[in-house]
């Protein structure tokens, strides 16, 4: 898994200060293309102009991501994280214990872009954003990369350390695969001791969106583990603190 139980995200850094705090926050239902019901988390700035559609990683919506969305509407941007899960495990919050696996073997990579849109259209609805971007995580960094490819309107994707390669000969969702439909912004954020991917994979993936000439930041931190952003890895603040930097400096400016 990514993010194991009692993850928190980390603290925004000491010099980015919140903007007048979030609003209280809220669970709310989305309805996806083919009709699921998905639980998801909204927090809304009370000064923001733009917006973040969150991805979690294999386990779901969980209380990380919760407290994720609140963190972003204290800096001032409104964020909705979204569940995987609606079509096999219903909306009701789960135990810590959830049996995951069994339910990210049955989703599908085109239904999850459909979940990825009825997210963006509630942030658009319930706020007045001028941009909005994609966010994922391990599993949800993949997603936001390939939204990339798949959604429309949106300002760019941001995807901390998502497989960026094919993990077989017959993996339908490598986001290496789909940079010549990509059409926004690229902000990727790795480990560099993360065995799951690659130097090889990251610069694959590097040159693909160079050839394809689109704007992109690939960001290893040296020695970090796969899920460093976490609160309890205080060897690696000086690592979340200038992911966070990069990744609020490329929603409030629209460019890497």
């Amino acid at each position: 898994m990514c993010f194991p139980p009692g993850a928190r995200p980390p603290d925004l850094p000491a010099d980015v200060h919140p903007v007048g705090g979030g609003a209280d926050a809220e669970d709310v239902i989305l309805t996806s293309a083919d009709g699921t019901r998905l639980r998801a988390h909204l927090g809304i700035a009370t000064a923001g102009k733009h917006g973040v559609v969150i991805a979690p990683d294999v386990r779901g919506l969980h209380s990380f991501y919760e407290e994720l969305t609140e963190r972003f509407a204290a800096a001032g941007v409104h964020a909705i994280a979204f569940d995987y899960f609606g079509r096999t495990a219903g909306t009701a919050r789960r135990p810590d214990d959830f049996a995951f696996r069994e339910h990210v073997a049955q989703t599908r990579p085109e239904q999850i872009q459909d979940d990825v849109a009825a997210a963006v259209t509630e942030l658009s609805e319930r706020t007045k954003i001028e941009r909005t971007y994609v966010l994922g995580f391990c599993m949800g960094g993949r997603v936001a990369f390939n939204a990339a490819a798949a959604q429309h309107g949106i300002a760019g994707v941001i995807g901390f350390y998502g497989v960026p390669q094919r993990r077989d000969e017959h993996d339908p969702a490598a986001p290496v695969d789909k940079v010549g439909r990509m059409r926004v912004p690229v902000l990727g954020l790795f480990g560099g001791a993360d065995p799951v991917i690659p130097a090889a994979a990251i610069h694959e993936f590097d040159a693909a969106l160079a050839q394809q000439g689109l704007p992109h930041e690939l960001v290893t931190y040296p020695n970090a583990p796969h899920s460093f952003f976490d609160r309890g890895f205080a060897e690696w603040q000086e690592a979340c603190d200038d992911a966070w930097r990069r990744v609020l400096g490329f929603i409030s400016t629209g460019s890497l």
